[in-house]
């Protein structure tokens, strides 16, 4: 099994933002294709009127003339990033009882997964393809890095990942103060589709192993 790549916090989140504007840059170039090849059918539409020269159109009758404005391109990919912020609005006071399942085992598993989804997660039948380590973060700096995680992990095509958010050893009172953040967190998450504590050799009661929802790039691997 090829080992996760372990992610530090916010800077570790750079290899999957590279990826993201790589294809953003190939879209872009599409675009700037496509444009150029408008431009140069217009050229020719010009240069076809040059040669012919002036010419008078046949009286027809009964001819329906769209009189009717252009209508501005919609900007959906600024909806997108507004969606995307949306989601990241993750409350430290949502209350999971009220809606979601979650055992004493730290488990849950999203409406319309069935339990055999939690028993392959902790027999480890899924390959851990990355994870983020929130150790040494306030809770807004936490808060930021999982949900930029989990989103940028979605759409690359992970569906396996682990957070490490601690045992909370180094925590006043010895309270893992973000073991109870990022169970809500998770679970606010559209993407997230299940997770389970860690087992023993994984991180155990420090770590949860989560699966996403499968995106168009998942399935393609």
């Amino acid at each position: 099994m090829k080992p996760a790549t372990r992610i530090h916090g916010l800077h570790g989140l750079k290899p999957l933002a590279k990826e993201i504007q790589q294809r953003h840059a190939q879209q872009l170039a599409l675009r700037q294709a496509q444009e150029a090849a408008a431009r140069q059918a217009e050229r020719e539409r010009n240069l076809f009127a040059l040669t012919v020269g002036a010419v008078t159109p046949l009286p027809v009758k009964n001819i329906y003339q769209n009189k009717s404005k252009n209508i501005p391109p919609e900007p959906l990919q600024l909806h997108i990033d507004e969606q995307n912020v949306l989601r990241e609005a993750m409350s430290d006071e949502f209350d999971i009882s009220t809606l979601l399942e979650v055992d004493a085992d730290l488990s849950y598993r999203s409406p319309g997964i069935g339990p055999d989804v939690l028993r392959k997660l902790r027999s480890g039948q899924w390959s851990i393809q990355r994870q983020l380590d929130l150790h040494g973060l306030r809770t807004d700096e936490a808060r930021e890095a999982l949900g930029q995680f989990i989103r940028l992990a979605h759409r690359t095509g992970l569906r396996c990942v682990r957070i490490i958010h601690g045992k909370g050893l180094g925590s006043p009172g010895k309270v893992p103060v973000l073991k109870g953040k990022v169970l809500r967190w998770l679970v606010q998450k559209r993407e997230v589709q299940a997770f389970v504590q860690a087992r023993p050799a994984d991180g155990g009661a420090g770590a949860l192993i989560v699966l996403l929802q499968p995106s168009h790039r998942s399935h393609r691997r």
